[in-house]
C-alpha cells in the first residue's frame, strides 16, 4: 500500500510538527519513505514534479553544495541562539577547502558561551566568545551563520597548510569586478583586511600564529585557491611576485584577455586549469581563442593543472623561472 502522499506546499523537506500542523497524521511521519536527517526534521522522496524540475533545468544553473542543503535541513529545528559555524559557514559563504573538509557530512553549529553546545546525530557543537565572533544572516539562504572573517578565523586550525589560511582570506576580501574594466554590477567584498586585522586583535584564539603569518601574504585579486597556491608556490621559491587578475590589452587599446597571474612587464601570463577547461567544449574553445590572441601579442602563457601545482611544484617553478630569464 502506497503511503499518503505529503502536502506539497510543505515542500521537499520539513519540520514535523509544521507537518501535523498542516494535519499530516503522526502515522504518516513515521512512514519508512521519509528521511530524517535530524530529530524531528523529514525529507521527502522525490515527485514526479521534482524530477520534471530537475531534468528541465538548464545546465549553467549551479546545483546547491549538499551541506547547503543539510544545513537549511537543520535550520528547520535551530534554536533562536544557535549559528552555523567553522567548516559549515566556509561552505554556506563559498569559501574555498581543501577537497577533503569541504566534502565532510558534519554540520558544525555553534552557540555564544555559556551556552551549552548543540548536540545532535551528524552535528558538530562549538562554544564561541561574543567578543571574537560576529554572526550574520546569509543574503541568499536567510541562514544565521558567523561572518566570513570570524569563520576564517575558526577554521584556520582546522587546515594542514599555511596556503590554505591565505587563500581563505584571499577570497574573502577580493573585490569582484569586471574583467577589461567593461561596467557591470559586481558584488561587495565578503570583507576588508582591516575585519581580518581586527579579527586578529580581538583575542586569543586557538590558531592565531597562523592568522598572524597569513595576514601580511594576503592579496585582492585571487579568484581561487588554486591562484593563492600558485602565487605562494612562486613567491616561496624566490621568484618575483606575479601581478594577479591582468587584464591584458593590445596596442590599439583592444581588451585580449584578462590572466590569473601575470609578469606584465615580460608579458608572461600564468593561467591555472580546473577540470571545466578540459570537460567544458565551450571554455576549451574559448581557452584556444585567448590563448592565440596572447602569443599573436607576444605574450607567453604558461598553463598550471592540479597535478602539476600540487605534485610536482618544483616543476611550475623550474618553467616559470626559464620564461623569465629568456625574457
Amino acid at each position: 500500500m502506497q503511503p499518503s502522499p505529503i502536502p506539497s506546499e510543505l515542500g521537499p523537506f520539513f519540520a514535523a510538527k509544521g507537518a501535523l500542523d498542516a494535519g499530516v497524521p503522526a502515522s504518516r511521519l513515521r512512514a519508512r519513505d521519509l528521511q530524517r536527517p535530524f530529530h524531528g526534521v523529514r525529507v521527502r522522496p522525490p515527485t514526479r514534479e521534482d524530477r520534471q524540475k530537475k531534468d528541465e533545468r538548464r545546465s549553467d544553473v549551479v546545483k546547491e553544495h549538499a551541506t547547503v542543503t543539510l544545513a537549511r535541513q537543520y535550520a528547520l529545528r535551530m534554536t533562536e541562539h544557535e549559528f552555523f559555524s567553522h567548516l559549515t559557514a566556509a561552505v554556506i559563504w563559498g569559501l574555498p577547502l581543501p577537497p577533503a573538509l569541504e566534502n565532510t557530512s558534519e554540520l558544525h553549529v555553534s552557540v555564544f558561551a555559556p551556552l551549552h553546545v548543540p548536540r545532535s546525530r551528524g552535528v558538530h557543537g562549538h562554544q564561541a566568545r561574543v567578543e571574537s565572533t560576529t554572526v550574520r544572516r546569509h543574503p541568499k539562504t536567510g541562514l544565521r551563520v558567523s561572518s566570513p572573517v570570524s569563520t576564517w578565523a575558526a577554521v584556520a586550525p582546522m587546515l594542514e597548510h599555511p596556503y590554505d589560511v591565505v587563500a581563505l582570506a584571499d577570497a574573502i576580501v577580493r573585490v569582484p569586478r569586471a574583467p577589461g574594466g567593461f561596467a557591470r554590477s559586481m558584488p561587495r567584498p565578503l570583507g576588508t583586511m582591516a575585519e581580518l586585522d581586527a579579527c586578529i586583535r580581538a583575542g586569543r584564539r586557538v590558531g592565531i600564529s597562523a592568522l598572524r603569518a597569513a595576514l601580511p601574504l594576503v592579496r585582492l585579486g585571487a579568484s581561487s585557491r588554486t591562484e593563492t597556491w600558485t602565487r605562494l608556490t612562486l613567491v616561496d621559491a624566490g621568484l618575483p611576485e606575479p601581478t594577479l587578475d591582468f587584464d591584458v590589452f593590445d596596442d590599439h587599446g583592444m581588451f585580449l584577455a584578462c590572466v590569473d597571474l601575470a609578469y606584465p612587464e615580460l608579458r608572461i601570463a600564468i593561467e591555472y586549469e580546473g577540470d571545466h577547461h578540459r570537460s567544458d567544449a565551450n571554455q576549451w574553445a574559448k581557452d584556444v581563442d585567448r590563448y592565440d590572441a596572447l602569443s599573436a601579442h607576444g605574450w607567453r602563457v604558461i598553463r598550471v593543472t592540479k597535478r602539476l601545482l600540487f605534485d610536482h611544484p618544483q616543476e611550475l617553478v623550474r618553467r616559470v623561472r626559464e620564461a623569465i630569464a629568456a625574457r
